[in-house]
């Protein structure tokens, strides 16, 4: 059965917020992050995204990972990543992604 991802954002200071993802980031989920995390980034300097909750992750939800990084790069935000589940810090390893990102420590990675 297909888990449907949630995506919880929350203010944390003056410019910036956390966005809390759980469930499954997926084909059928990644627009939704996608979208989520592209609104977070142009509203804020600092985003932290918190995985979490996290179940699974195909090609295409580290896709919508990857281009709220480059779109947080371009515009000078700071994005990092918060409790990568082992299984997504894995792929991020094996992918050769894992410096696109910064990882917060105490994290998986």
């Amino acid at each position: 059965m297909h888990e449907p991802i949630r995506v919880d954002r929350k203010t944390t200071g003056p410019d910036s917020c956390r966005v809390a993802v759980s469930g499954e980031l997926d084909l059928v989920t990644a627009d939704d992050l996608r979208q989520a995390l592209q609104t977070a980034v142009g509203e804020n300097r600092v985003v932290v995204i918190d995985l979490g909750g996290v179940t699974f992750c195909d090609c295409t939800g580290l896709s919508a990972l990857l281009a709220a990084a480059r779109t947080a790069h371009a515009s000078d935000v700071d994005l990092r990543l918060r409790a990568v589940p082992y299984f997504l810090a894995r792929i991020l390893r094996l992918s050769g992604t894992r410096r696109s990102f910064t990882i917060e420590s105490g994290d998986q990675s």
